[in-house]
């Protein structure tokens, strides 16, 4: 499944939430984007880098300079 998040969004639309299921994540394409967990500190994503998401665990997206692709890999 390939997702797109549009840089000319709101950052009002990239809010904390959970997922029902974990998930490996895959960036494709994408720059300046972070991902935060709760309790942590944001990291950058940069392509290539794939990385889980665990179910039900809070998390956000910090919206980056261009759109950021990803691939998400249901497990």
């Amino acid at each position: 499944d390939i997702r797109i998040f549009d840089v000319t969004k709101s950052d009002k639309e990239f809010v904390w939430h959970r997922d029902d299921k974990t998930r490996q994540i895959e960036i494709l394409e994408g720059e300046g984007w972070q991902f935060q967990r709760e309790n942590n500190l944001p990291f950058l994503l940069k392509r290539g880098m794939i990385f889980e998401i665990e179910k039900e665990s809070y998390h956000r997206l910090v919206k980056g300079i261009t759109d950021l692709k990803i691939k998400i890999i249901n497990k």
